[in-house]
């Protein structure tokens, strides 16, 4: 969460998101745009750690099912 906000491009590239990582890296160059790039990635991996789990409950149940 630290590198999203200190480095919200990377963070980005890092999650598998290359087109929004070098647009929010871009975005980081300007002092104005670092903030809502910041914001950008602190949701962007909230939002990606939310569906990880939704995909795990997802398997727990089916696996549940199955029996």
């Amino acid at each position: 969460m630290l590198l999203a906000i200190l480095l919200p491009g990377i963070s980005m590239i890092l999650n598998g998101h290359l087109l929004k990582g070098i647009v929010c890296g871009v975005l980081h160059l300007t002092l104005i745009g670092w903030i809502p790039a910041a914001i950008w990635a602190v949701a962007s991996r909230s939002q990606d750690l939310a569906e990880r789990r939704h995909r795990e409950t997802l398997a727990v149940l089916a696996a549940q099912g199955r029996r």
